[in-house]
């Protein structure tokens, strides 16, 4: 299918910067300069990341303080870690033991005003009085994936009494949360980064299969800010783990930060539950099958790979760039090219299924993979994990 060329550059540009993605890049002369030059660009972007943590540290640059209970959960790469399902994982057990919680997420790839009023909105302090997103309230779905998100859309329909609220400044939306929506407990999404919102439990994501990408800072690696910042966080989730051959990583965590309790979980596929009719299926269901696989995600290869698992025979696979808005045309070629090539099922991620639009006739069922945690290493179980972190 026929990428745009704004995503085929995003894809050239993610090989040129992950060097695990496509290594005959390696021998190409143009992309040994590019990424001299990106390495350079990193260094600056660098020098000036520890500015700014240095100017938090020492009060320079101040936090805000909300008065409630803070919990960050975010990593040190972009993409990849699975941290949705541990910011769900988390919501749902505060939740459950009587915390009125809020989700504050920045919405990646929401829909945003042209940039004329965007600029307006800035200049005349418009934005800073904008109310944030509410994209549940905790009683009622209110905003669609376009509006406010994939992350945040798939959270609040999972999570029916939470709040889920999108807002690039997350102290506003805390306030709103605690003032207009009397929550007490607030999760920062993706929240490592955002210094501005404190006190609170740093919960830093680290991916078992990737931990550290290249160790290279953006532009010219994966890395949000520097390894060693991983020092920052109170606890540890080793993600996409099976309990063995982590012994290394946790050495090297363990030097980069010896006071935080490290805990290993992984991603366990439940079910399936189909797009359109909303009707599950057991995993069984796909062993023996001929099957389409569909992604638009920043890692695809895990998601491949649980497939293959199921005893599924995947006879297309499509990657789409990380969250890729789906057309209608788009999903009626897969669904046709699927029943050219006698497949049985089309699968995809739940991040996914919300951007699939909706269309008239289905030839081929359409499921995404129910995805949950377990801790596997560190805890007996997840809620006396949460009873550990949130309730100490």
């Amino acid at each position: 299918m026929e990428q745009k060329p704004r995503e085929k550059l995003e894809q050239f540009m993610l090989s040129v910067v992950d060097d695990k993605r496509d290594r005959s890049l390696d021998y190409s002369l143009g992309v040994r300069v590019l990424r001299g030059g990106l390495r350079q660009l990193s260094r600056i972007y660098k020098a000036l990341l520890q500015l700014r943590l240095f100017l938090y540290e020492k009060g320079i640059m101040r936090m805000q303080t909300l008065g409630c209970q803070v919990i960050s959960v975010g990593n040190l790469t972009v993409g990849g870690t699975g941290k949705t399902p541990v910011v769900e994982a988390f919501a749902r057990e505060l939740s459950r033991e009587g915390r009125r919680v809020a989700i504050l997420s920045r919405g990646y790839k929401k829909w945003e005003p042209p940039f004329p009023q965007r600029l307006l909105n800035r200049v005349t302090f418009r934005e800073k009085r904008m109310p944030p997103r509410v994209v549940s309230d905790g009683n009622e779905l209110l905003l669609d994936s376009k509006m406010s998100g994939d992350e945040p859309y798939m959270l609040a329909s999972n999570l029916p009494d939470v709040v889920v609220l999108v807002d690039k400044d997350r102290v506003k939306s805390g306030r709103y949360a605690i003032n207009k929506l009397d929550c007490d407990t607030l999760i920062l999404d993706d929240g490592f980064q955002y210094l501005r919102l404190g006190p609170r439990l740093e919960i830093a994501l680290v991916d078992r299969t990737n931990p550290f990408a290249n160790d290279e800072i953006l532009p010219r690696g994966l890395l949000r800010e520097p390894a060693k910042n991983i020092r920052r966080a109170d606890f540890i989730f080793i993600t996409k783990s099976n309990g063995v051959g982590s012994e290394e990583l946790r050495a090297r965590l363990r030097k980069l930060n010896p006071d935080a309790e490290i805990v290993e979980c992984k991603h366990e596929v439940r079910h399936l539950t189909n797009v359109y009719t909303r009707e599950q299926e057991e995993l069984s269901y796909l062993e023996g099958r001929k099957v389409a696989v569909v992604s638009g995600i920043a890692e695809p290869r895990g998601f491949e790979s649980e497939v293959r698992k199921t005893g599924a025979e995947p006879v297309r696979i499509w990657r789409f760039t990380d969250h890729h808005r789906f057309g209608q045309q788009e999903i009626i070629d897969i669904i046709n090219a699927a029943k050219e090539l006698d497949a049985e099922a089309i699968i995809t991620t739940e991040k996914d299924a919300v951007r699939f639009p909706r269309i008239e006739r289905i030839d081929v069922p359409v499921f995404f993979m129910r995805v949950d945690i377990a801790i596997v290493s560190g805890a007996d179980d997840f809620k006396a994990c949460i009873a550990r972190i949130c309730f100490r």
